[in-house]
């Protein structure tokens, strides 16, 4: 029993390859986009923010130096530079600090603390102030007490200063190792994803190519099982043809042969009494013993066609020499026949097969050929026995090149058939005048074992 198409199995399989492509393909998307934010986002933005706070701890640092070298200035220095020659340099400072900040602010806007920045604004603010207020007092002449405000205050706020932004640094620094952990969990997730995926699409193929290879198994299985029963008909079917035509042409032979004889010889013996007493044999009796031999030979002659006796006594070379001058006389092709090799004894059924086939094969030569010649050789080669039927006509269609029957219907697959049952085979070729060949081998060994069985 043929079981089932797989097609519905192997369309599920393929939905479910797909389905499984389409998850990992989309997880493996939300992660590229995870990572490609997280570097936008986190990473880039972070180096850019902690560039910035470099930028601010740098002008920091200029003004430490800066305040540094306004309390160390003696008295000589102090009349040439007073504390309020200072002032366009902290400005410029001032300026710097403030778009840093600004731009820091803007930057890091999306990750940092509101209060934490706030606290920094305010502190700035109040930097600022007291600087004001510092100048303002050496403006009007008390040196002294601005110097004093500076070591006291201003020193003190810088360095607060200095702290916050070094603690910025230190988040910002925080932050980063995170985010490249993180980024390093997503490609390693992503290279595990891949490692998965590929282990699950190669159990697929391997399921997916086993369950194909079981079921074409199964198919070939199942098709040398139907090979091997139409091989079993066939020779059934060939041997009931061979055993019906002998049947018939023992029948013919022996009944109607037998009937056909005596009254012929009824009638000869007639003919001779009308003579013996004088009275002249009729016209119509005549007639009626030239039917009755005519029909006789016709009768002899369909016997030997369905299953000659002589295939039986004298092997198949005979046959083939007797079969011929009949069939020339019969279709007016001539046959030119070749022996060579020393004769080979074939087993009954094996010599029945290859006498079919040459029938056949002359059959085709007179219905399909359009040729008036035709050739036929026996050959005995060391290990099988070769048939060789050739005409020199319009040869073989093209679409019967090959192994294919074509359009000449059931005689070469019957052909066919009957070498295979000789465990031989039969070629159906171009002859090298363009014509038709048919060529039919049986080995020995096998015809010899095939006689044994």
């Amino acid at each position: 029993m043929v079981s089932r198409s797989p097609t519905y199995r192997l369309l599920a399989g393929l939905l479910v390859t797909l389905l499984a492509v389409g998850v990992y393909s989309g997880y493996t998307i939300v992660q590229l986009r995870s990572l490609r934010s997280l570097q936008t986002d986190t990473i880039d933005r972070n180096r850019l923010d902690s560039l910035l706070l470099l930028r601010i701890q740098n002008s920091l640092n200029s003004l430490a130096l800066d305040m540094r070298d306004m309390l160390d200035t003696d008295v000589a220095d102090t009349a040439r530079y007073p504390l309020t020659a200072w002032q366009p340099q902290f400005r410029r400072i001032r300026a710097d600090l403030e778009d840093a900040l600004a731009r820091e602010e803007r930057v890091a806007a999306a990750q940092s603390d509101p209060g934490q920045r706030r606290y920094l604004a305010d502190s700035f603010r109040q930097f600022w102030a007291s600087l004001d207020r510092v100048f303002d007092i050496a403006a009007s002449g008390h040196a002294d007490e601005a110097r004093v405000q500076i070591r006291n205050s201003l020193q003190a706020r810088q360095a607060a200063l200095s702290t916050d932004v070094a603690r910025l640094l230190v988040a910002n620094n925080q932050s980063e190792q995170t985010a490249a952990l993180r980024t390093q969990e997503l490609y390693s997730g992503a290279e595990r994803n891949v490692y998965v995926f590929l282990a699950a699409m190669l159990v697929v193929v391997v399921v997916t190519g086993l369950y194909l290879v079981q079921y074409v198994r199964r198919l070939f299985g199942q098709l040398a099982e139907l090979s091997e029963q139409r091989r079993e008909l066939a020779q059934q079917l060939i041997t009931s043809q061979e055993s019906t035509f002998r049947s018939i042409s023992r029948e013919l032979h022996d009944e109607f042969g037998q009937i056909l004889t005596a009254i012929g010889a009824i009638l000869w013996r007639a003919d001779r009494r009308a003579t013996r007493e004088g009275i002249a044999p009729t016209e119509d009796l005549r007639e009626v013993r030239e039917i009755v031999q005519a029909t006789l030979g016709k009768v002899r002659s369909l016997s030997q066609a369905l299953h000659p006796s002589v295939l039986d006594e004298a092997g198949l070379e005979s046959a083939l020499a007797a079969y011929l001058p009949g069939f020339e006389r019969r279709t007016g092709v001539r046959v030119a026949y070749e022996k060579t090799g020393t004769n080979h004894e074939l087993d009954r059924e094996a010599a029945i097969h290859l006498y079919r086939i040459v029938q056949e094969a002359l059959n085709n030569v007179v219905r399909h050929a359009k040729s008036t010649q035709a050739a036929v050789r026996l050959r005995f080669d060391t290990a099988a026995l070769v048939v060789e039927v050739e005409d020199d006509g319009v040869g073989y269609p093209k679409a019967l090149t090959g192994d294919s029957p074509g359009s000449h219907g059931l005689g070469l697959v019957s052909m066919r058939e009957r070498a295979d049952l000789a465990n031989g085979t039969v070629e159906f070729v171009e002859s090298r005048n363009g014509g038709a060949l048919v060529r039919a081998t049986i080995p020995y060994r096998l015809t010899e074992t095939h006689a044994a069985d």
